[in-house]
């Protein structure tokens, strides 16, 4: 005979509804039993009828499948909620981004980019800041550039010293030049006098220049001119 199925929805007739709870929660507890032993699985059902009777299977303790089961489920809560050290960085992140994102707008106004919806006040006070700009940096190109300008001027002056003392030098050698040639035609006139100077003897009888009166006659006196 073939079993029929019969529709699942709550049984009406109270007696039927009984017989029926009865058999299949002896099947639920046989399955049970059989998963828990065939599979090595802990296994606890509870189960309370219409009249509010109790009906309870355990493979090993109900107590500690319980336990186990609360346990889980507080971990896969953890496990769901992230942690403060998570949701620090992710806060710490989204305001670097949004930091990020007025910084990246700012310099694109500053380039003159995505001016609409600025006010008159905001317009005004990004043409001071651009201005402000500016006059930092020609003072800035100024200074980098005098220091070069500065150098070029002690070049030049360097040059004109070097150009004024090789004159100078130059000058010194040819008058050093003329005052050799000037000393040697004296020391020639000097040589030649000293040729004609007079030697006088006065023991031989020759002719000379007298000596003078306090010299002895005996020697010999050489004079030059």
């Amino acid at each position: 005979m073939v079993r029929q199925r019969i529709e699942i929805k709550k049984i009406v007739n109270v007696t039927a509804r009984q017989v029926t709870f009865s058999k299949r929660r002896r099947g639920l507890f046989k399955k049970a039993k059989e998963l828990s032993t065939l599979c090595d699985a802990e296994i606890a059902l509870i189960v309370f009828s219409s009249t509010g009777r109790l009906f309870d299977f355990s493979s090993s303790s109900m107590g500690q499948v319980i336990e186990r089961h609360n346990q889980q489920t507080e971990n896969l809560i953890q496990l769901n909620q992230p942690s403060l050290e998570l949701q620090l960085d992710n806060s710490a992140s989204a305001i670097a981004i949004k930091e990020v994102e007025e910084r990246t707008l700012e310099l694109r106004r500053l380039r003159g980019e995505e001016l609409h919806g600025l006010g008159l006040d905001e317009l005004k006070k990004l043409e001071k800041t651009l201005e402000g700009g500016i006059s930092r940096v020609l003072k800035t190109k100024v200074c980098v550039s005098f220091p070069s300008e500065m150098f070029e001027k002690e070049i030049a002056a360097l040059k004109r010293k070097e150009d004024r003392l090789m004159e100078v030098n130059e000058w010194l050698k040819q008058h050093a030049r003329m005052q050799m040639g000037s000393d040697i035609g004296q020391t020639h006139e000097q040589g030649q006098s000293s040729d004609q100077s007079i030697i006088t003897t006065t023991n031989n009888g020759s002719s000379a220049a007298a000596p003078p009166q306090d010299y002895d006659s005996s020697d010999t006196y050489l004079k030059l001119g």
